[in-house]
């Protein structure tokens, strides 16, 4: 028997679908972004038991250490008198500094409480419409700006415009307009910052966990300015505090639960977002950074913000990210 050669003929039904109408390859999935990451995990609130690990830890380490220290001087005293007094200067030396910074840090808690104080004063002065509150909190307000040259022209201004105010809501207001609205454009600007480094770096930087570790440093830098400049400079402590102050409330409010949708409404992002995914998501970053910085401007400002002052995510994201990735579509549409 003889084999037949040539090609091959295949019979194909006439409603079998095409390549044209083959569906389109799924994208890998992708996690959240490195920001709201970030933002979860350090608004998580910690265990009691890890705390008692903790701080039980940090006591044995101390006697641990004080001990060995001690027994060290009483050694060398008896070797070398000299010796040992060198070292007992140097351990006081030691001891003083860490007093001083202890003391640093209680003083930046206390920045901190009376910027909180305040927000709270006239928030309840706003919900009361007592004009005597009202004018309780601008006193306060102006003491914790006296000393301050930037606010010397606006505290003059309101010094001669508060008498024509006679209910709450328009001396806030006058307070809000003549005080706060320099340092809002301030806090604005390290908002922008931010934003703009953690977009850049997430999208240039392929390496992993990079854009976590700009995200963390980036928003505690600018937490801890945004508090300097409404008069809160925070320590250690208190800028770690602060900021997952700061998270806590994003998350409880879902602020950052965002998705691709961002990039389509703040960059334009449908040709982005096809052309680079990394791209997009230092957009997504870079928002979320933005809203990181409102939500810290909220905490720190001594006042509540007054209608229509509330800086837009959306705006700072814009002003920030123009020029970095190109011109967003919402921006050309804006100018």
């Amino acid at each position: 028997m003889s084999e037949k050669s040539g090609p091959l003929v295949f019979e194909v039904e006439d409603d079998a679908p095409g390549p044209d109408k083959a569906p389109p390859v799924p994208e890998v999935a992708q996690g959240p972004a490195a920001m709201q990451r970030l933002a979860v995990s350090s608004a998580r609130p910690g265990s009691r038991i890890a705390r008692l690990f903790w701080a039980g830890l940090a006591g044995v380490v101390s006697l641990v250490v004080s001990v060995a220290a001690w027994d060290f001087v009483m050694r060398l005293l008896e070797r070398s008198p000299v010796l040992g007094w060198v070292a007992t200067v140097l351990i006081a030396v030691t001891l003083l500094a860490l007093a001083v910074m202890a003391l640093r840090e209680l003083a930046a808690f206390a920045r901190l409480a009376r910027l909180d104080g305040l927000q709270k004063a006239a928030a309840g002065a706003l919900v009361s419409g007592d004009l005597g509150a009202a004018r309780g909190v601008v006193d306060r307000l102006e003491r914790l700006y006296a000393t301050r040259d930037d606010t010397r022209w606006g505290r003059e201004r309101l010094a001669e415009r508060r008498g024509d105010a006679f209910d709450a809501d328009a001396l806030l207001a006058l307070a809000e307009r003549e005080l706060l609205v320099p340092l809002d454009a301030a806090a604005q600007a390290e908002v922008e910052a931010a934003a703009r480094q953690v977009a850049t770096v997430t999208a240039v930087v392929p390496l992993a966990l990079a854009d976590v570790f700009t995200a963390l440093t980036s928003n505690m830098r600018m937490i801890r300015r945004i508090a300097e400049v409404y008069g809160g400079r925070a320590g250690v402590l208190g800028s770690w505090r602060l900021t997952r102050t700061v998270l806590a409330h994003l998350v409880a409010t879902g602020a950052v639960a965002v998705g691709d949708d961002l990039i389509g409404s703040v960059a334009g992002g449908g040709v982005l977002s096809k052309l680079s995914r990394r791209f997009g998501e230092g957009v997504i970053n870079g928002a979320l950074t933005a809203r990181v910085g409102v939500a810290a401007m909220e905490v720190c400002r001594p006042l509540p913000f007054g209608e229509g002052r509330r800086p837009s995510v959306t705006g700072l994201v814009r002003r920030a990210l123009t020029g970095l990735f190109g011109r967003s579509e919402a921006a050309r549409e804006d100018g």
